[in-house]
């Protein structure tokens, strides 16, 4: 019988399961670049999905799983193909059995990476913690985790550093990402280029238009109202680095220095009329109402249902009057 190994020895490869940490924690964890307690480690089983009293283990490892016979044509092949050739590698490592993966019976033939051998798959599991874990795919046991993490098989893991991000951006936690080296490391240099870029263009806004980046800092300052035409400088640009960072209201680091180099590049009259709409909205100067509408208080005029809405309404010469209005109004709060 087959021993199934739970843990991963502290070997060095290009392809390792790393802690995520680009996104808070309830616990503040994130706070010390950790995604469990210094010294805990977390210990998942392959998962095992169970319909109508048939089990079956996400391994990435069985072609007749719904998700490689939904494919088609040449990638279907070409996937069935790579599967039974690593099953007969596998096979032959772990107890020297030598299947063709070419044979009619190639299943019938395999003896431990069978879908439906419970035994084996019940016992597969991975532990992680705050520190990389290697996987060599010379080892035919982390050749296995390598295999069922790409297919979703650890519902902690996901299968590479952009599906951990988009997962816990819409809320899904994923605390650990299956990295390889080449495809993380073009992560990094895409954010560390934005980054730079941003950070650039801030020092010129200092320097040179201290204004557009008050403007700048209300839109993307949720605390717009306590910003004003007197905001010393140093002020603005603290929080605004912050915000390329990652640190701020935003912690994308990639999308952070994005949408503040979008605003860079937007004229100063859009960005003066989308920061007056959001401040308005802080005064109660606009004021959304029951019936899903934004209204202008004072005269009680629909402006429309959301901010972009508003700014079209307000960019429209038939309501130019309402746009001075508002102006105005907006205005004399920065000056004070």
């Amino acid at each position: 019988m087959i021993k199934v190994e739970v843990a991963t020895p502290n070997k060095r490869s290009d392809i390792s399961i790393r802690p995520f940490t680009g996104i808070e924690d309830e616990m503040g964890l994130h706070k010390y670049e950790l995604v469990v307690f210094d010294g805990v480690v977390h210990e998942e089983w392959i998962a095992c999905l169970e319909q109508n009293g048939v089990r079956r283990y996400v391994t990435g490892l069985n072609e007749f799983a719904p998700e490689v016979q939904r494919l088609e044509g040449e990638m279907k092949e070409a996937t069935i193909k790579d599967i039974r050739k690593t099953v007969a590698h596998l096979e032959k490592a772990l107890i020297t059995n030598v299947i063709d993966e070419n044979d009619p019976d190639f299943w019938g033939k395999v003896k431990i990476l069978k879908p439906d051998n419970d035994e084996f798959w019940s016992k597969v599991s991975i532990r992680c913690g705050n520190d990389p874990v290697f996987l060599d795919q010379k080892d035919p046991y982390d050749l296995i985790k390598f295999y069922a993490i790409k297919a979703g098989g650890f519902s902690s893991i996901a299968p590479d550093y952009n599906a951990a991000k988009d997962s816990n951006m819409r809320g899904v936690r994923k605390r650990f990402f299956l990295d390889r080296f080449e495809d993380t490391l073009s992560v990094k240099v895409e954010v560390s280029k934005f980054r730079n870029k941003a950070l650039g263009e801030l020092h010129k806004l200092y320097e040179k238009n201290t204004d557009k980046m008050l403007l700048i800092t209300k839109i993307l300052d949720p605390n717009s109202l306590s910003y004003r035409s007197n905001t010393p400088p140093d002020v603005l640009y603290q929080q605004l680095d912050r915000y390329i960072q990652g640190v701020g209201v935003d912690k994308d680091k990639l999308k952070a220095p994005q949408k503040f180099l979008k605003l860079i590049e937007t004229p100063v009259e859009e960005l003066k009329v989308r920061a007056i709409i959001k401040d308005a909205a802080g005064l109660n100067i606009l004021r959304s109402k029951s019936d899903g509408m934004i209204y202008y208080e004072k005269t009680q005029t629909p402006v429309g249902r959301t901010p972009q809405d508003v700014f079209v309404f307000l960019k429209n010469p038939l309501h130019q009057d309402i746009l001075v209005d508002l102006q105005k109004e907006v205005e004399s709060n920065w000056s004070k």
